[in-house]
């Protein structure tokens, strides 16, 4: 009868949270994505999960903190993926995830690892944080090895006869898909859209967060509000951007060596270092030079 009575228990407490389980979520409102991007395959695993964080929680974020993440999340080109909110639940989602696998871990291991549980807690909090660091890293480094050619073909159009705007739109027009295309793209639509040219050009530097691109919105503005010839500039400008990465590979090249060195002493030398004496050490013991007991049963055994 007892068992009876627990397992009833159990079983009412089991409906009872996934009764309450869905009742929180079906508080959740749909979101229209209809003009928006499909967030990483990491972020759509747990998409549920970073909007009930999202509905319940969202309005304790500051809004400094919403601004900064927003910037980060356009230079990492995913603002129209995910929102500066959605990024912060999806933090928190992570850090829970992470240590819940863990104890879970723990539990089928029998073992206690309350504190490798806070460990990955604080990791998963901070990997959507890496995910979006990288990503802002390989986008930029992608702009700035492009951003030589797009400005020949620029070149090209000005010298042709044709203004800055059409010369970016030759450049979309003519090249494949990429980041800095997208970004080119973005400045087309914001100039149909009713903005200033040179207002334009600024959300592109800023959206980037590459110093070679503000270096080059600037020169741009400058050269429009002076009245100053566009081609050479932008040839010039397009000269010293191969030069400053011809420039940077050729330090990269350089350092290459020097980070070479801590693998070098850290695996590489030890373990020459430890066959050599392998090798030594048997040749001395085969010709009877060391007779240390315990030395000469450990090379024998199993054998003896």
């Amino acid at each position: 009868m007892s068992i009876l009575i627990i397992s009833c228990a159990i079983g009412l407490f089991v409906a009872v949270m996934f009764w309450q389980s869905w009742v929180v979520f079906r508080g959740v409102p749909d979101e229209d994505r209809q003009f928006l991007d499909r967030p990483a395959a990491g972020f759509r695993v747990v998409w549920p999960f970073i909007l009930l964080v999202e509905h319940y929680a969202g309005r304790f974020v500051s809004d400094a903190h919403r601004q900064t993440t927003t910037l980060r999340l356009k230079q990492g080109g995913v603002e129209y993926s995910i929102s500066a909110v959605q990024f912060v639940a999806a933090k928190i989602v992570s850090a829970a995830l992470f240590c819940v696998g863990v104890l879970i871990v723990g539990v089928a291991l029998g073992m206690n690892t309350f504190a490798f549980a806070l460990v990955a807690g604080v990791a998963g909090f901070f990997y959507p944080e890496l995910w979006l660091r990288e990503a802002g890293v390989s986008r930029r480094a992608a702009i700035i090895r492009e951003l030589p050619f797009y400005l020949d073909i620029i070149t090209l159009a000005v010298e042709a006869g044709s203004n800055l705007t059409g010369g970016m739109t030759q450049a979309v027009q003519k090249s494949s898909d990429s980041p800095l295309r997208r970004e080119l793209s973005r400045v087309l639509r914001d100039i149909r859209a009713g903005k200033t040219r040179a207002e334009s050009m600024r959300d592109l530097a800023e959206r980037t967060g590459s110093r070679p691109v503000q270096n080059v919105v600037s020169s741009l503005i400058q050269a429009e509000r002076t009245g100053s010839s566009l081609g050479p500039l932008l040839r010039a400008q397009a000269e010293q951007l191969r030069t400053e990465r011809f420039l940077r590979a050729e330090k990269l090249a350089m350092e290459a060596p020097v980070k070479l060195l801590g693998p070098l002493v850290m695996f590489i030398f030890p373990t020459t270092f430890i066959v050599l004496t392998f090798l030594v050490l048997s040749k001395a013991l085969q010709e009877g030079i060391i007779t240390w007991a315990p030395l000469v049963w450990a090379y024998t055994w199993p054998g003896s």
